[in-house]
């Protein structure tokens, strides 16, 4: 849940210290870090001073509806607080919890506050339009409902029909949330809300989606999973090979992820004190999207090598990540440095 918000003369002398980069676009970067001089109060940064001049206009309109958007709904349990906003970016309160995809929850009561943050939501005029990800809803440490990413959100000054279908959509997704992870829990009523679809949604599903899939994918590179196709098995051997023959470098590993376009990128994590640019002159064509080189590759105790930790990095997911250095102390500590130099920071995810 949200912490309590230092006062804002504290917040407005106190220092962003980052610590993690999360993913970075076109539009934003998203990094994770600290106030100096602020104990225990995490906070996350949507950096937008480094977007390029032609993506500023839509970085900014973005970050405008994020920030009227948590102005609106302050002291709401289970949403972000809004810390301060300038030149650099927006920055607001980090919320500790699992994303739903990784706590899938089975309880009714997550559900059940689930809706009383929806109900909250609404009260203050405002529906979130981006929560059929479960990436943007999180269970707390104490088993309660919260959202982040208001990037899209919507406030209403009058709550007419546009209102009234939107916030319907906000509970519909929910529901699908449900639907995924507690199916023994929906109600009639909650199968029946299911099954229709609001007309708004309807025309977008066949119209806007569209035009956004052609606009994200095809001119600017985006893409939501792809395949995994058989990168490892067709192109590793050799890369593999042409790697492990130089005397600097004493482990290869190889693992995928899906691209910014359209595809899915062979990753190489390379046990060497070569540099990048010296492993991509050895790498043969066609050449790993992605190379980084690291002092250590991780194993277990017996010696293995930890892919699936790897494949996690690769794919830039953290929060999984997160989870298993708490599981396991000592894979943290050799994780750390990999994690901080990664190479990939979109949040796209590879479908099996």
């Amino acid at each position: 849940m949200s912490l309590p918000a230092p006062s804002p003369e504290t917040i407005a002398d106190a220092a962003f210290v980052p610590k993690t980069v999360h993913k970075r676009d076109i539009f934003s970067e998203t990094i994770s870090g600290d106030l100096e001089g602020i104990p225990d109060y995490p906070v996350v940064l949507r950096k937008l001073d480094t977007v390029p001049w032609y993506a500023r206009p839509i970085a900014w309109a973005l970050a405008r509806k994020e920030i009227r958007g948590l102005r609106a709904v302050q002291g709401i349990e289970g949403c972000p607080d809004l810390v301060r906003v300038d030149r650099t970016g927006l920055l607001r309160s980090w919320t500790r919890g699992t994303p739903l995809h990784l706590a899938k929850p089975s309880d009714a009561a997550w559900y059940r506050d689930a809706k009383r943050l929806l109900r909250e939501m609404r009260r203050c005029g405002v529906t979130h339009n981006d929560i059929a990800k479960p990436q943007n809803w999180l269970m707390t440490p104490d088993g309660r409902a919260a959202v982040i990413d208001f990037q899209l959100a919507s406030l209403h000054r009058r709550r007419g029909r546009l209102f009234r279908v939107m916030a319907r959509e906000d509970l519909r997704h929910l529901l699908k949330q449900k639907r995924a992870y507690a199916p023994d829990l929906l109600t009639p009523s909650e199968h029946r809300m299911l099954a229709r679809k609001a007309l708004p949604s309807r025309i977008w599903m066949a119209t806007g989606k569209r035009a956004y899939n052609f606009i994200t994918r095809r001119l600017m590179n985006w893409s939501d999973g792809e395949g995994t196709e058989d990168r490892i098995e067709r192109d590793g051997p050799a890369l593999r090979a042409a790697l492990m023959a130089h005397p600097e470098v004493t482990g290869v590993a190889l693992a995928t992820y899906a691209l910014p376009a359209k595809g899915v990128g062979l990753y190489a994590f390379v046990e060497t004190t070569l540099s990048a640019e010296a492993l991509a002159d050895l790498a043969p064509e066609p050449k790993p999207e992605a190379i980084q080189p690291v002092a250590a590759l991780p194993r277990d105790a017996d010696g293995g090598l930890r892919a699936d930790a790897l494949q996690l990095v690769a794919a830039n997911r953290l929060d999984e990540l997160a989870q298993m250095q708490e599981r396991e102390p000592e894979l943290a500590e050799r994780l750390a440095p990999i994690i901080a130099a990664r190479r990939n920071l979109t949040d796209r995810v590879l479908k099996a």
